[in-house]
């Protein structure tokens, strides 16, 4: 595995309807390093923005789609998501206040 550290954890940040529904209840959803967990999830989310605590994460993998040019085949990059439920009296997010 490689040395990952936390600030290479969170790639970026989901925006959907269903995932800005769910800021409200204190739920982010982020694209996340393919090979992390979820310690090194939670340990990032509370090192990258001061004031958060973690209650829990759940973790999804997506597989690569299969994409095809004329005779060519190839597939997509596999990605993973986390979803991060903070404690109630856990101080939000900013980068999402002012969506």
């Amino acid at each position: 595995m490689a040395d990952i550290r936390y600030y290479d954890v969170i790639l970026k940040p989901v925006i959907t309807e269903k995932s800005m529904k769910n800021m409200g209840e204190k739920e982010y959803t982020f694209l996340v390093h393919p090979e992390s967990n979820k310690t090194m999830i939670k340990e990032a989310v509370e090192k990258m923005f001061p004031g958060t605590k973690v209650a829990k994460v759940n973790t999804m993998n997506r597989i690569g789609k299969t994409k095809r040019r004329g005779m060519n085949v190839g597939k997509t990059a596999k990605t993973k998501k986390a979803i991060v439920w903070l404690t109630e009296d856990s101080k939000e997010i900013e980068i999402f206040s002012g969506l």
